[in-house]
């Protein structure tokens, strides 16, 4: 079951990376709004889901989910209150605020794993 998961989480994620190329790219194709769509909603929930491992994984996804939504429309409300809609640009931004919130989630996990290590018996 294991490799089925590992499977469907790659896809996702090669799904992902098509929608922004796609939308940053300026590829016209019939998959654009599905794969766009799909980034949009998946990318920033998987992030603030890899912020909250230690929770309840339903609570976790539930999350994510909410704060996808939540900054795929602030970021709308914030281009539109400034005359600035692109969306390229909210892809851009959506990727950066992702990639950020990765290299949280990796500094997070470093900080665990020194205290782990110092917690030895002695």
């Amino acid at each position: 079951m294991g490799s089925k998961w590992r499977a469907l989480t790659w896809a996702l994620a090669a799904a992902c990376i098509a929608g922004a190329v796609i939308a940053l790219a300026d590829i016209q194709t019939p998959l654009r709004p599905l794969l766009i769509s799909l980034f949009l909603l998946v990318v920033p929930g998987a992030a603030v889901v890899g912020l909250l491992r230690d929770r309840d994984p339903l609570a976790a996804l539930s999350v994510g989910a909410a704060a996808s939504l939540v900054l795929n429309v602030l970021l709308a409300q914030a281009m539109l209150l400034f005359d600035a809609w692109s969306p390229r640009a909210g892809v851009a931004t959506v990727a950066v605020l992702a990639g950020f919130m990765y290299v949280l989630r990796v500094l997070y996990r470093g900080k665990n794993m020194q205290s782990e290590q110092g917690a030895g018996p002695r």
